[in-house]
């Protein structure tokens, strides 16, 4: 992963309070982690810095699509994400990031990379099962799909046959059965 200054806010110079920052991310900025689930990604992310005096309040926010293949049908589809994550960042004698919500770096530092956590905000937001929304709704004709749907009406006709084979019992089995129940 390389260092851009685009991601590097150098907080020393900056006045106590509310500083706004805003990210346009598009697939450039995966390749920086060699991240390549999404085939485009538009993505805004806007970052509040609360700046005080011993420590500094970062809330980020983001929103926007990643064209992904369904899971089911595997057509690419733009898939709406959004989502938040808010970080802490106090100073001490070393740098320790082992907390997802806190970071430490060492006293002297004049600058934080927020690369790293809009690209895990955004990567987690993405959710683990991405299904066409025309799967869901019925709209979407595919190849794939109508071949999926041949296979389950295929498999409901032979359920119903078996079911019905079940049925079809030799009534002599029946005269039998009623040997035991005329006692």
């Amino acid at each position: 992963m390389s260092k851009t200054k685009e991601f590097l806010i150098p907080f020393i110079g900056l006045k106590l309070g509310k500083h706004h920052f805003e990210y346009q991310i598009s697939n450039t900025f995966f390749e920086n982690f060699d991240y390549d689930e999404f085939q485009s990604s538009d993505i805004k992310v806007n970052l509040v810095l609360d700046k005080k005096s011993n420590m500094l309040e970062l809330e980020f926010k983001h929103k926007g699509t990643v064209n992904v293949p369904c899971d089911l049908t595997g057509e690419d589809f733009d898939l709406p994400i959004k989502g938040k994550m808010k970080l802490i960042v106090r100073f001490g004698d070393e740098f320790n990031n082992d907390n997802e919500e806190l970071l430490i770096l060492p006293h002297g530092e004049h600058e934080i990379d927020v690369q790293q956590y809009i690209y895990e905000m955004i990567a987690l937001s993405v959710p683990l099962k991405r299904v066409h929304p025309g799967v869901k709704d019925g709209s979407l004709q595919t190849e794939a799909l109508k071949k999926l749907n041949e296979l389950t009406v295929k498999e409901v006709k032979e359920e119903k046959q078996e079911s019905k084979k079940e049925e079809d019992i030799d009534p002599r089995w029946d005269k039998l059965k009623q040997l035991l129940t005329d006692k």
